[in-house]
């Protein structure tokens, strides 16, 4: 699976990035082929989906057993590859963080992303719940009936929000920064749940990155205290590699997935999935997450060809995304 985090690691623009070369990718799906001497509940030829600290994308993949799950029977490879970053990352900020319940509103950012669908499917399973989602315009379309009410990403959406909700929203999900985390605090009811959940606001063009990251971080308020405490508002962060890799919280994702495979086996969620691109492709791949060009989530298909460059033709070439 290509994850925005995936372009932060490239560009550099995170915390401690790793040292080069490494070989990039966070999640996969595939078939066990060989074993550990102590490891118990998988079998060699079992199909699995895993979290990787890093080395996901490649044809053999290492990883402990307690990141491993396996594909319920009717799940294909490249839904997989889809779900794990997406669908904990969006339960565990509802349900575990922000407590979702019957009848609350939520704000997304990103609503045409992994991330975003995965919390439209997810909320979709609570009743009475409304979801605000921002998007590009183009995407509007293809994702509107996911989301309660959509906005241009480049709108005025604290206006928008207000005008059908006049008090706000119980939860918001950022996963852009900068500005935005004092728009989200804005919008918040008492007793309401901002969640940061990444930054890709930092991610730019290469050039400028340097300066568009510090005039991000900028911008971003200054949380205050005693504010907080006078407006009963609650400011939280996720990051699930940091949870899995650094926290040693493998067991509690363990019982996250068992509930979600069960919402999958129940027919109550489903991962999008934008597109498959060979290896070679992942330049162009990376390109499209960047340019917010996807709807759900891309797939680096290993046993996927290299679809011929047309004339003229730059990040539209998989865009099919024929399996």
């Amino acid at each position: 699976g290509l994850n925005f985090i995936d372009l932060m690691v490239r560009q550099g623009n995170i915390d401690n990035p790793p040292k080069t070369p490494l070989v990039p990718g966070f999640e996969c799906s595939g078939i066990v082929e060989a074993l550990g001497d102590n490891v118990k509940g998988f079998e060699i030829g079992d199909r699995v989906m895993a979290f990787v600290n890093y080395s996901a994308w490649a044809e053999v993949v290492c990883t402990p057993v307690e990141f491993v799950y396996k594909i319920p029977d009717d799940m294909s490879f490249s839904e997989a590859a889809a779900f794990p970053m997406n669908f904990v990352t969006a339960y565990m900020m509802l349900f575990e963080v922000a407590n979702l319940r019957e009848g609350m509103s939520v704000l997304v950012h990103s609503a045409g992303g992994g991330v975003g669908q995965a919390v439209a499917q997810l909320c979709s399973t609570i009743p009475n719940v409304t979801v605000f989602g921002t998007a590009s315009s183009f995407k509007h379309e293809a994702i509107k009936d996911s989301v309660t009410h959509l906005f241009d990403r480049n709108a005025d959406y604290v206006q928008e929000v207000k005008r059908i909700s006049t008090d706000g929203v119980d939860i918001v999900l950022d996963c852009l920064c900068g500005e935005n985390t004092g728009k989200g605090l804005s919008l918040l009811k008492p007793l309401g749940t901002y969640i940061l959940y990444g930054s890709s606001n930092m991610v730019t063009g290469e050039t400028k990155s340097f300066f568009s990251f510090a005039k991000s971080w900028w911008q971003v308020e200054k949380v205050n205290p005693i504010k907080l405490y006078e407006e009963n508002k609650v400011i939280a962060g996720f990051s699930l590699l940091n949870l899995l890799f650094k926290q040693n919280r493998g067991g509690l994702i363990k019982g996250v997935m068992d509930k979600l495979l069960n919402l999958y086996n129940n027919k109550k969620i489903k991962p999008v999935v934008d597109s498959l691109w060979a290896l070679e492709e992942v330049k162009e791949a990376m390109q499209r997450i960047h340019d917010r060009g996807n709807i759900g989530k891309l797939i680096l298909d290993v046993e996927k060809a290299p679809t011929p460059l047309m004339a003229n033709d730059s990040t539209e070439t998989s865009e099919a995304g024929e399996e």
